[in-house]
């Protein structure tokens, strides 16, 4: 008789206590980054401007030129002078306020790259040697330790607090790349208009030169006529009178060209008394020559042109950033740990196997109650927010409060310098007129003092007018940007995310 076969059963293999304690953690891990694609706090969302399609100033006396500097530009190069070239090159090298600029925006650098190491774990290594005195049932032993080990810990970006520190920082960097252009601009647009007024005083003070030697002359005449019994005393002391005044004010127009000349010093980096610029012949038709028209663009390039408006607009993304880093501090962290080395009572037994020691850990740790500091926070962040788009908002009004300011400025300057042409042109044929007559004697002199000194105001006049026109170019050319564009500030957070690919997870 065979035997009857029996069902044997199996017992399923049974798990190791170390693995046993493992497997939790590593399924708690695995939901943890399953979820830490979640950020925290409000999208950022560039805050809107109800702009108009077109300027105000752009009407009917001049057409709408929609165009607008290129970016690449070097914009000062279209006054055709290679003294301003050059000193605006020297003060983009050696201006100090552009220096604290540029060393502001490396901080800002460093502070967005500190903001991003929390992305990554932290690693340290330790060595330690100990000497102690231990006593054991009244027994007193001196025992010494050596250790060497290493250790990291982590704590995941769960709730995206640290990715939206990284985005606080790379808009703050980007702002203060604008920061820094803005800095540049207004530096190189004061420097030109400083020039440009410096070259308008000299020929102010070359029509004042010309000024007295046809007053000397005219000073001579009457003091001839005088001697020859046809003209008064009077005569020669009103010719005298006006000679001496005109002078004067040759010698007023020094005062205005030094502090010109000091302010063009500090401007390139240099002290006043290293510094000097050669008076230049020139003449009113060559620097009118030179002044050139600025196109403008529209209302809506503004926001991509200046960079003091793309400065406001990237703090008001780092102030929403900061809204979701507040709001993360309500949700709890984990921390992981680990670390592992040797440590033994003797050195020689140091590396053994025996003397390995490890750990491993997570921590997970929340605020229960904090008297409502959390939302004092969150509320300190959101208003910070609610003020830089105000801030914002502000800065575009009044971009385009500049634009239009120096448009109609423009405008009304040059419908004045045709006018102003014109009495000039007038008043020297007035005092030609005066000075003929006085010589065959049918008019006093006093018509003749009357005539010049008119036209010398005119002539002045006409000068000052033509400094103003060019100084209110170089302010539209700042008012629209200089030829700066976004784009370039841009770049600044792309090459950073670029240098470095978030571990475990990636934002959403």
């Amino acid at each position: 008789m065979s035997a009857i076969p029996t069902a044997t059963r199996v017992s399923p293999p049974r798990l190791s206590a170390r693995k046993r304690n493992i497997l939790p953690s590593a399924i708690t891990l695995a939901s943890l980054i399953l979820i830490s694609g979640c950020t925290v706090g409000p999208d950022y969302v560039r805050p809107k401007m109800d702009l108009p399609i077109a300027y105000k100033e752009q009407g009917p006396w001049k057409t709408a030129q929609p165009s607008q500097i290129d970016s690449h530009q070097r914009w000062w190069e279209v006054y055709g002078d290679s003294i301003l070239n050059d000193l605006i090159e020297q003060a983009n090298q050696a201006n100090q306020n552009i220096r604290l600029s540029e060393a502001q925006y490396r901080q800002a650098q460093a502070t967005a790259s500190l903001a991003r190491a929390s992305l990554w774990p932290t690693v340290g290594a330790s060595a330690g040697l100990s000497r102690a005195q231990t006593n054991t049932y009244d027994s007193l032993h001196l025992v010494n330790t050596d250790a060497i080990g290493l250790s990291a810990s982590w704590e995941p970006d769960i709730w995206g607090a640290v990715r939206r520190s990284v985005e606080a920082g790379d808009a703050g960097t980007q702002a203060s790349a604008a920061t820094l252009a803005a800095a540049r601009l207004s530096i190189q647009a004061t420097l030109a208009q400083d020039y440009l007024q410096l070259r308008v005083t000299d020929l102010q003070k070359d029509l004042y030169q010309r000024t007295v030697v046809a007053y000397t002359r005219s000073l001579e005449l009457t003091k001839h006529q005088y001697a020859a019994g046809v003209a008064l005393r009077s005569d020669v002391a009103q010719a005298e009178t006006l000679l001496l005044t005109t002078q004067a004010q040759l010698i007023d127009l020094d005062a205005t060209r030094n502090q010109l000349e000091h302010a063009i010093a500090i401007l390139v980096g240099k002290a006043p008394a290293a510094f000097s610029l050669a008076p230049v012949k020139s003449n009113a038709a060559a620097l009118q020559a030179s002044m050139p028209a600025i196109p403008t663009g529209l209302p809506s390039d503004l926001l991509e042109r200046r960079p003091d408006i793309a400065n406001a607009e990237r703090l008001a993304a780092a102030a929403n950033a900061n809204i979701g880093v507040a709001r993360s501090a309500y949700f709890p962290s984990l921390t992981l740990g680990a670390s592992g080395g040797y440590s033994s009572l003797t050195y020689g037994q140091l590396f053994d196997i025996p003397s390995r020691i490890w750990s491993l850990g997570s921590t997970l740790a929340a605020t229960l109650f904090d008297g409502g500091a959390r939302s004092a926070r969150t509320d300190q962040a959101t208003a910070a927010f609610d003020a830089a788009v105000a801030t914002y908002k502000q800065t575009v009004l009044g971009g385009l409060q500049e634009v239009e300011d120096n448009l109609s400025t423009l405008r009304v300057l040059d419908q004045e310098s045709v006018t102003q042409d014109s009495a000039v042109k007038a008043a020297q044929l007035s005092e030609r007129l005066a000075l003929s007559q006085y010589q065959v004697g049918t008019v006093t002199y006093l018509s003749v003092v009357t005539a010049q000194a008119t036209t010398l105001t005119n002539e002045r006049t006409a000068a000052q007018l033509l400094g103003r026109q060019l100084v209110a170019s170089v302010a539209l050319v700042k008012a629209t940007g200089g030829g700066w564009h976004a784009s370039d500030m841009d770049a600044v957070a792309t090459t950073n995310t670029a240098k470095t690919t978030e571990p475990a997870n990636s934002a959403n």
